[in-house]
């Protein structure tokens, strides 16, 4: 049989040879490499440099996003403390459990662009003397939606928000509203969540709420952006802002790490002129500025046909495998973004104090894939996001010395979302999924790694078009090699040879998504469609040689002697 015959193997064929198709792994013997698996040469190549690392991968790229837009906080996170659905505090269990699983760093909240129509002291003292808010995304509701996602009851506000950070050991990322309040509102939250028990009015408040020791949050958001629904401001008027908004902040010995807004995807123009306004007080300047925020969502599915917002996206479930490269292609652009947006960072702040914070990322379909019908926003994850999620946590690790922090768009019943739910029902997506695979890489040591792999080809409206074959990152912690990669591929597996220099292998397991239908998700009433296997591997002396299935996300878990 020709080599292209054994190799390009259907996808249902492979995936269903259970000890040689998605689980076959081997370690090669040092004498007598390549070895073959399946009667096939490896046609890949992973090399691992110890002896070059790239930097600390900060826990905090693994955060997460939550607004309240339709029934991401009421349905998906807070379900009342007089609910059947099970619950702490009102906060839904299931979640709570998971998101301790997966480790979950930090969480920003309230917005997006309902951050800069929110005023936090709505938000405070007893739920039912609350007021009642027209919520930014009341447009997008239909005429069936409950009050709660048009009227914003303010029964999750900032004590709730902290608590439920507190209780899945997240720490808390807030965005202070520069649109509509002044500068003295955001130093007054400030107030509210740092200063020491009886110190200050705003203090007492505080622990009248059952908080008497100070929430101590470190990350704060000037805004959100504010070049569109933040404010519509250019970016020198934004850093006029900004710099107004930062003058004077009690820190109460604790630095506060100020976020501003920053740009949307490739808009250099954006970094660089807000960096040129803000300098024009001196260099001193940058020492407010923890992070730029970027954001960035893959949307056009169009193929270059159109840049109009509606018609450009694609479905979220319904899909060609065009379709599926394509949105992969769209997402591949973040390496660019993060050394691109560095670049114009270097040149006004050469030593790199401020760091890139992506607090909104993830891919942007068109309705009708909600699973409650009339959530806004909300699409139903799919194999193929697992892919994308894999593939954009990957570039992040590759980068640490740049970006700070990450947070997926959005937690629940959203875009891109870890989780859905709807009254008492709750399903883990397949995006959630990749958060658990890859929860081994926070704190670790990245590690300069060379991915090497044919390209995959497809067609592209009748003309050939080529996609990267294999690509991940590795991270070291406590000699455990954490190795996560994804194959792009709809169709073929890659078998590749991975060369540890200057280690060997105690023992190693590996855990992957994959399925036969590039479209699988999980829904309520089918949990478990896509879900992640584990399989041990054999630790003898070599290197080790695994096989990538088809449409996969790997994470290889590897103790070192």
């Amino acid at each position: 049989m020709a080599f292209e015959e054994t190799f390009l193997l259907s996808r249902r064929d492979f995936l269903q040879q259970g000890a040689l198709g998605a689980t076959a792994i081997l370690l090669a013997p040092k004498t007598g490499w390549p070895s073959t698996a399946n009667s096939r040469t490896a046609d890949s190549r992973i090399e691992v440099l110890f002896d070059e690392p790239l930097g600390t991968i900060s826990p905090n790229i693994y955060g997460h996003f939550v607004e309240n837009l339709s029934g991401v906080l009421y349905d998906g996170i807070w379900v009342g403390e007089k609910s059947s659905v099970p619950n702490v505090d009102g906060l839904r269990k299931s979640l709570i459990e998971h998101m301790r699983k997966i480790k979950a760093t930090v969480i920003r909240f309230p917005g997006g662009c309902f951050a800069d129509s929110y005023d936090w002291r709505d938000g405070i003292g007893p739920i039912e003397k609350r007021p009642r808010r027209t919520n930014f995304w009341a447009k997008g509701e239909s005429e069936k939606a409950p009050p709660s996602h048009r009227y914003d009851p303010n029964a999750v506000g900032t004590n709730e928000f902290v608590h439920f950070c507190k209780l899945i050991g997240a720490e808390p990322y807030l965005a202070a509203n520069v649109r509509s309040l002044p500068a003295s509102a955001f130093q007054q939250w400030v107030e509210y969540c740092n200063s020491p028990a009886g110190s200050t009015t705003l203090a007492d408040a505080r622990a009248a709420a059952g908080y008497a020791e100070p929430f101590r949050v470190k990350y704060w958001g000037v805004g959100n952006e504010s070049w569109g629904c933040g404010g519509e401001f250019t970016p020198q008027e934004y850093a006029v802002e900004f710099r107004r908004y930062s003058t004077w902040l009690p820190t109460y010995g604790d630095n506060l790490n100020l976020i501003a807004s920053g740009p949307n995807t490739d808009d250099w123009n954006w970094t660089r002129e807000f960096l040129t306004e803000v300098l024009r007080k001196g260099p001193g300047e940058l020492h407010r500025i923890y992070g730029m925020a970027l954001h960035h969502y893959a949307w056009n599915l169009s193929r270059g046909k159109t840049q109009e917002w509606v018609a450009g996206k694609g479905d979220a479930v319904r899909f060609e495998p065009v379709d599926w490269y394509e949105l992969l292609r769209e997402g591949e652009r973040m390496e660019g973004l993060v050394t691109g947006h560095w670049q114009v960072l270097s040149e006004f702040d050469r030593e790199h104090r401020v760091k890139l914070v992506v607090d909104e990322w993830g891919p942007w379909y068109r309705p009708g894939s909600e699973a409650t019908p009339g959530d806004q926003l909300e699409q139903m994850p799919t194999l193929r996001d697992a892919v994308f999620s894999g593939m954009t946590l990957d570039i992040f690790n590759r980068h640490p010395e740049k970006v700070a922090m990450a947070n997926c768009a959005q937690l629940i019943n959203c875009l891109n979302s870890l989780y859905l739910a709807h009254e008492d029902k709750f399903v883990i997506t397949p995006v959630g999924h990749v958060f658990e695979l890859y929860a081994s890489h926070q704190g670790g040591q990245a590690l300069r790694t060379i991915f090497s792999a044919p390209n995959l080809h497809y067609d592209r409206d009748g003309q050939s078009a080529s996609f990267w074959g294999l690509r991940g990152s590795a991270s070291l912690r406590d000699k455990i090699l954490t190795i996560t990669a994804v194959n792009p591929s709809t169709n073929e597996p890659r078998l590749a040879e991975i060369a540890l220099r200057g280690a060997t292998v105690k023992e190693a397991f590996m855990k992957f998504l994959s399925n036969a239908d590039i479209h699988a998700h999980n829904t309520f009433d089918q949990r478990d469609v896509v879900v992640p296997q584990t399989k041990r591997l054999s630790a003898n002396e070599g290197n080790l040689v695994v096989e990538f299935p088809p449409a996969s996300v790997v994470a290889l878990n590897i103790q070192l002697n």
